[in-house]
């Protein structure tokens, strides 16, 4: 398949690139990566009417820590780079363990950070490990920008609350508390395929060794990636025993989550992998604080 007609434009700057966007609103459609949008447009599920390239942007391509602790990331800046940063290991190494589990190292190298987050797609990695992070996005529109944080910034199925002279331009993930644990797990028919379920977890415990925050958000099993609530509440507070985090576990496949139907699996075995795999995660995220 060949895409339908476009026009190609490459902007060099960030300004130049929003006021395209401001232009021609919902004919546009930005590049970065390519690696979802065009196989899209290939098979023109995708038809936009303009093309926006973003890699000559070079400004848009940066990993940065913050005086409190934390790390910026540029929208452009490439999965590859991001995975073989000293600072993510270090400042975010729930990314970094997660990291290598999205696609193959061929798509790594070419797919972008902004690229992935704004295209949303449910099944997909880096949302529900930003939600988990608290990360939060930089979102510019001609002169002005907002932050939005992860959790809300994905709203369904391949929709974000961005608008169409928006683009999204820096992610921020906070510092990692002391006494933080995490851990990222999925189950995918094969190494790079889309995973049927994946967890990404994080904990931090008070001096008392009670779960003081926790983070615990799925992927596969909605329209977006969740942050499980109800399982949150029941482990916070409490000691990360096999059986309160077996409870958590239990409550996330039962009530956070609304898994569907599909070729690849029934709702019922989601539910399943959910548990089973929230479980394991929340086990080494609060092993990992308790060794600290």
């Amino acid at each position: 398949m060949k895409p339908a007609p476009f026009e190609y434009l490459s902007p060099t700057t960030v300004e130049e690139a929003l006021d395209l966007l401001a232009t021609h609103g919902y004919d546009a459609k930005i590049l970065a990566g390519g690696q979802s949008l065009v196989p899209t447009m290939n098979f023109r599920l995708a038809q936009p009417a303009i093309l926006i390239d973003l890699n000559k942007i070079s400004s848009l391509s940066y990993i940065n820590p913050t005086p409190d602790g934390g790390v910026r990331i540029g929208a452009m800046t490439r999965y590859m780079a991001v995975e073989k940063s000293p600072l993510i290991a270090e400042c975010a190494p729930l990314l970094h363990e997660a990291l290598p589990h999205i696609a193959h190292p061929q798509i790594r190298t070419r797919g972008t950070m902004g690229g992935a987050i704004a295209h949303a797609d449910p099944a997909a990695e880096l949302p529900a490990v930003c939600v988990a992070l608290g990360a939060h996005f930089k979102l510019k529109r001609g002169t002005t920008e907002r932050w939005a944080s992860a959790e809300d910034f994905f709203v369904g199925l391949f929709a974000t609350i961005m608008e169409p002279d928006e683009m999204l331009v820096e992610i921020e993930i906070p510092p990692l508390p002391p006494r933080s644990g995490w851990a990222f797990t999925e189950v995918a028919r094969r190494h790079g395929d889309y995973a049927l379920v994946g967890v990404a977890a994080g904990i931090v415990l008070d001096t008392a060794g009670n779960c003081a925050d926790v983070r615990l958000s799925f992927l596969s099993v909605g329209d977006h990636a969740v942050l499980a609530h109800n399982a949150i509440a029941a482990l916070k507070g409490q000691a990360p025993t096999a059986e309160a985090i077996a409870n958590a576990a239990a409550i996330a496949a039962n009530d956070d989550i609304s898994p569907g139907d599909d070729i690849h699996a029934t709702a019922e075995y989601r539910r399943h992998l959910a548990k089973v795999l929230a479980q394991r995660a929340l086990t080494q995220a609060a092993d990992r604080a308790s060794a600290k």
